[in-house]
């Protein structure tokens, strides 16, 4: 797996009266230094299969261009124009194909709120107050593509993304409902449809999704002890629990074995999160990365890792 690393800032101004905008920053990893080097033109990364190409958005949202940055030499190679506002990207798994999620309004606005102390707080909205108008679906060959409408819901947060279900054919979207990770799939006509039967298990917020050779399904927290969590894997078309694996957010497959998850990293005190290597049927954790903590000099509330299949 490779891929790149996204900041989320902290509301930043006023948007006409209402609220603030949250701000990202993308820092896609440099072939030459192989470290992750702020850029500061872009504010939605994604990343290709291969991790040589990156579909970039610029700062302002929503955007009317998608660039397509060349991660060796970090130049846009072509500009996507686009008829309808982007906020949000994603690749399809053969890499030919952009999903590019579209608003009408700001795809990360926030708004004030105070809590029982008494101190004020920058929130995301959700619920019930999204923007988001339907999808492009592009050819990354030669940027050409369709615009699908899709209706307004209440039960989607103000950023809601569209992805690509595994073969293409469809798009899909968190839901908020009465359980964890509801998802919605949708042709690409923008028509609400059932899920495919190997993706009917899997949760909209558990990234890792289906294994490489589509035999498994990562799945969410199962167990905690201590510092110790493990989630579940499941037969995809079943929905059975057939594993357990260490890590308490599974987040990319590295192979049809092992995992990269986020995991306390051990000692008292509060949630710190770190990257580990997990392995089915081994309770060793192999870490990756250091401790992901707010900065609050900076104003930065976390960072994101991308992660995308590595191909020859």
């Amino acid at each position: 797996m490779a891929g790149t690393r996204a900041e989320r800032g902290r509301a930043a101004g006023r948007r006409r009266g209402r609220g603030g905008v949250g701000r990202r920053r993308a820092a896609p990893a440099d072939a030459r230094t192989g470290k992750y080097e702020k850029d500061d033109r872009w504010s939605f990364v994604a990343v290709a299969p291969g991790a040589r190409t990156a579909a970039v958005l610029e700062r302002e949202l929503p955007a009317r261009r998608i660039g397509l940055l060349d991660l060796a030499t970090g130049r846009v190679d072509r500009w996507i124009t686009v008829d309808h506002g982007v906020g949000g990207l994603a690749f399809s798994h053969d890499g030919r194909r952009l999903v590019a999620t579209t608003y009408r309004e700001h795809s990360d606005l926030m708004v004030r709120m105070r809590d029982e102390a008494g101190g004020v707080a920058w929130v995301r909205q959700f619920g019930g107050t999204s923007s988001r108008s339907g999808f492009h679906v592009l050819e990354v060959a030669d940027g050409r593509g369709t615009w699908s409408p899709v209706a307004e819901r209440r039960d989607v947060n103000g950023r809601q993304d569209f992805a690509f279900s595994r073969d293409g054919r469809l798009v899909y979207a968190q839901v908020v409902g009465e359980r964890d990770g509801m998802q919605q799939f949708h042709d690409l006509a923008g028509t609400p449809v059932p899920a495919p039967a190997e993706e009917r298990h899997l949760r909209s917020d558990v990234p890792a999704r289906l294994s490489p050779d589509g035999g498994l399904a990562a799945s969410g927290l199962t167990a905690e002890a201590g510092d110790r969590s493990w989630s579940a894997i499941r037969d995809p078309r079943t929905g059975e629990e057939v594993a357990r694996v260490r890590g308490g957010h599974l987040l990319a497959w590295a192979d049809d074995r092992r995992l990269i998850a986020w995991e306390r990293a051990p000692g008292p005190g509060e949630y710190r999160p770190r990257l580990v290597l997990v392995t089915l049927g081994s309770e060793k954790v192999l870490p990756l990365s250091g401790v992901r903590e707010p900065d609050e000099s900076s104003g930065t509330v976390e960072w994101e890792p991308v992660f995308v299949e590595r191909r020859p």
